[in-house]
């Protein structure tokens, strides 16, 4: 899937009648990246490939109100596949959607648009993105009524060699179905915590790169659902062991030549790149919001657990936000280390990739690397090294994003509205929750 075909309407109704596709999932993705569908027979395919399918976009969370609430469906061609686990013969196939109005015009409010608008601000500054996410999942037992629990197979940790379970079973039966799908699986492997596990997959452009995220969830989770499991993107569903996180390898391209590489410059980057790097450092704590967007996302960014907290960077150390792998030329490329795999890919590249840009743009010149384990440092020695904190809650990375021009900029007024204010009730919902925890601590004290 690094690679996207340029299919035709014919190529896809030709597909769609020799595999035995008889549905087909048109699938599009809300605001906070929840993914949806809607399924149509064959029958319907040659109305959808000319988009002329309507939905109820005012049942979408963050799409329109009632009286606004007709939307059409234009598939991207390029996104058509059949799905390798339903029966031939009744076979079930996807295309990914952009959201249109009525009138032809992109829909404000579908996170793919806020993607193709920042891209196309790439393109005229003679730009293009690449992406590699790295996205880890827990993989947990379910109950005798299929409800998932917090109970794993293994106790195996980060690289072990086979741990005889049902999870690594499923693991492989996703890289088999992501591989026929078309995914080039660079490694798989489990991770540092018990159930958890990671899957690489070969990196493409950023539009792409976000669909084969939106893609590679559903997989997991559908085969882990065969196996018996639950598969979960939760941040943080174990207190006391490593969460999830989704590091970003990112690279800008101008043609084929890496702009991120330049052999004379410090550590072999060009300006370009350390420009980007100031520009990320500087926005960090206003996109946190979108690239960490649960309650749930900051019990991970805590220190001791592998999770950057600290706004910094370097090229051989791990605990920094933003970290420069050790391969240069067409492979030179920055890792920015804080978002989790619940973040929106669509609107977490965008808001990174603007971020980036303005760094360039305004020449954003990004503190000294600090080499050191930043974990170790005392608070004098952090402010000395003009290191700062990422937001230690939703409320004050919502409170950031909302007052961010650059932000808002980027992710229009409609998704900043929609998207910070069910921020917002989300945040008041749990902090009037009484928790197990507080009931351990102050019931019989108090």
């Amino acid at each position: 899937m690094s690679s996207f075909e340029d299919f035709t309407k014919e190529e896809i109704l030709r597909s769609a009648a020799e595999n035995g596709v008889k549905f087909i999932r048109l699938q599009f993705s809300d605001i906070f990246g929840i993914l949806k569908n809607v399924a149509i027979n064959s029958s319907q395919l040659k109305r959808a490939l000319n988009n002329e399918l309507m939905f109820d976009g005012s049942s979408i969370e963050g799409f329109v109100r009632i009286e606004e609430s007709d939307m059409y469906l234009r598939p991207d061609l390029s996104t058509w596949r059949v799905l390798p686990w339903r029966p031939s013969g009744n076979a079930t196939a996807r295309l990914i959607c952009d959201i249109y109005n009525p009138d032809g015009t992109p829909f404000a409010g579908d996170p793919r648009y806020i993607l193709r608008k920042t891209l196309k601000e790439a393109e005229e500054m003679g730009y293009s993105m690449n992406v590699g996410p790295e996205a880890e999942f827990f993989l947990f037992q379910t109950d005798n009524e299929g409800k998932a629990t917090l109970q794993t197979h293994d106790s195996a940790g980060y690289f072990d060699l086979t741990p005889i379970d049902l999870g690594e079973d499923a693991r492989r039966d996703m890289v088999l179905a992501l591989e026929e799908l078309g995914y080039e699986i660079e490694a798989s492997h489990h991770e540092c915590a018990p159930g958890q596990h990671e899957i690489d997959f070969k990196y493409a452009d950023a539009l792409h790169t976000a669909d084969n995220v939106q893609t590679f969830k559903y997989v997991v989770r559908s085969v882990a659902q065969r196996h018996g499991l639950h598969a979960t993107f939760m941040p943080k569903p174990i207190f006391g062991v490593n969460g999830s996180g989704m590091h970003v390898n990112q690279s800008l391209f101008k043609g084929e030549k890496n702009a991120f590489y330049d052999p004379k410059g410090n550590f072999e980057l060009s300006q370009e790149a350390n420009y980007y790097i100031g520009g990320l450092l500087h926005y960090a704590k206003d996109f946190t919001a979108i690239t960490n967007p649960t309650v749930n996302s900051y019990k991970r960014l805590v220190p001791g657990y592998e999770a950057p907290v600290y706004v910094a960077w370097a090229t051989r150390n791990r605990s920094p936000l933003v970290r420069i792998p050790a391969k240069r030329g067409l492979s030179t490329r920055l890792e920015l280390r804080s978002p989790d795999p619940a973040c929106n890919p669509y609107l977490a590249f965008a808001v990174m990739l603007k971020a980036g840009l303005e760094g360039i743009k305004k020449k954003i010149t990004p503190p000294a690397p600090v080499e050191c384990n930043v974990f170790h440092l005392n608070d004098d020695e952090l402010a000395d090294l003009s290191v700062d904190l990422l937001p230690s809650n939703l409320k004050e990375a919502v409170d950031n994003l909302a007052n961010c021009p650059l932000m808002r900029e980027t992710l229009g007024e409609h998704i900043m509205k929609c998207y910070v204010e069910a921020k917002n009730l989300e945040w008041n919902e749990y902090r009037t929750q009484v928790t197990p925890w507080e009931v351990t601590h102050y019931l019989t004290k108090y």
